[in-house]
C-alpha cells in the first residue's frame, strides 16, 4: 500500500495539493489579465508581479505561457507586456455568436448615425458601472468614458437601474461608503440616492446631470434579459446645455430601442 496519506474523498494528499497548485496557478492568471485590463496599459513583468502579489519567478512562467498563447505580447522590446491578438480573436467571437450583443451593437451603430450623439452600452463588475461599449458623438464636443474602466455606480444614470433590483439595505451593504464622493469632493447623499434608485425602477428610465462630469447630462433606459433582470443599460451622453425639448425626443428614442433590445417586457 503507498505511503501517501489518503483524504476522505479517496485522493492522496499529494493529489490534493497539486489540485490546490493548479487552482492557485488558475487564480494568478486571471488576477493578471484583470490587473493588465484595470492598468490599461504595458507593464514590466517583475511590476505585474508585484500587482497580483505573486513571486516573480510564477510571474514569469506564466506571461511566458500567455506569451506562447499569444493572449499576451512584448510591447516595446523593453520587458513590457500588454493584450495579444489572441485576446481580440476571443472577443470576436464572443460579439459575433451572441446574437443578441450583434443586435445591440448594430442598434448602437443606427442611434449614433441618427443622432449625432455619444451611445453606451452599460453593466455592471462587482459593485462598479462599466462602460460595455461606446459610440462617441462625431461633433466637435465629444464626451466619452473608457471602455471597461469600473465608475462608482452613485456618479451613473445606469446605476440607478442596474441597481433596482436591490433593497435600501441590499444597495447600503453593497455600495462602499466612499464611493459617494464625486470626483470634485461633492457627497451624493445616501438617502437621495435611494429615492433616486426607487424613482427610476418605478418610471423606467434614469436621468443625471453633472455629475461624474459636470459638463454632461446622462440618460438611461433598461435592457431586459429573459427573466425580465436589468443586466444592461442602453445610454447617451449629452453636452449638459442640450435643450429640453432634445432631451425629451432623444429620451423617447432611447427607450423605445432598449425596449426592442430587451428579451422581457419585465
Amino acid at each position: 500500500m503507498s505511503n501517501e496519506a489518503i483524504d476522505l474523498g479517496g485522493n492522496t494528499a499529494g493529489e490534493a495539493a497539486r489540485g490546490g497548485e493548479r487552482r492557485r496557478g488558475i487564480d494568478r492568471v486571471i488576477m493578471l489579465l484583470e490587473a493588465l485590463l484595470k492598468h490599461r496599459a504595458p507593464v514590466r513583468v517583475g511590476d505585474i508581479a508585484k500587482m497580483i502579489n505573486a513571486p516573480r519567478s510564477t510571474t514569469y512562467e506564466i506571461v511566458n505561457s500567455l506569451l506562447e498563447a499569444e493572449m499576451l505580447e512584448n510591447v516595446g522590446g523593453d520587458g513590457h507586456v500588454y493584450f495579444g491578438r489572441a485576446m481580440h480573436l476571443f472577443g470576436w467571437a464572443y460579439s459575433h455568436h451572441n446574437v443578441h450583443y450583434r443586435r445591440i451593437i448594430e442598434t448602437m451603430d443606427r442611434l449614433a448615425a441618427e443622432t449625432g450623439e455619444t451611445v453606451q452600452l452599460c453593466g455592471m463588475r462587482g459593485n462598479k458601472y462599466v462602460v460595455l461599449d461606446c459610440r462617441d458623438s462625431p461633433g466637435p464636443f465629444r464626451i466619452s468614458s473608457d471602455v471597461g474602466v469600473e465608475v462608482p455606480t452613485p456618479w451613473t444614470a445606469s446605476g440607478r437601474l442596474l441597481l433596482g433590483h436591490m433593497s435600501d439595505e441590499e444597495i447600503r451593504a453593497f455600495v462602499p461608503a466612499e464611493d459617494y464622493r464625486l470626483p470634485d469632493g461633492r457627497v451624493i447623499c445616501e438617502d437621495d440616492f435611494l429615492a433616486e434608485v426607487a424613482a427610476a425602477r418605478a418610471q423606467g428610465f434614469s436621468e443625471t446631470s453633472a455629475l461624474a462630469d459636470r459638463f454632461t447630462w446622462c440618460m438611461a433606459a433598461p435592457i431586459r434579459d429573459g427573466y425580465g433582470a436589468i443586466a444592461r443599460t442602453l445610454c447617451f451622453v449629452l453636452p449638459i446645455d442640450t435643450p429640453e425639448p432634445r432631451r425629451a425626443e432623444l429620451l423617447s428614442l432611447l427607450r423605445d430601442r432598449a425596449r426592442s433590445l430587451s428579451l422581457s417586457n419585465g
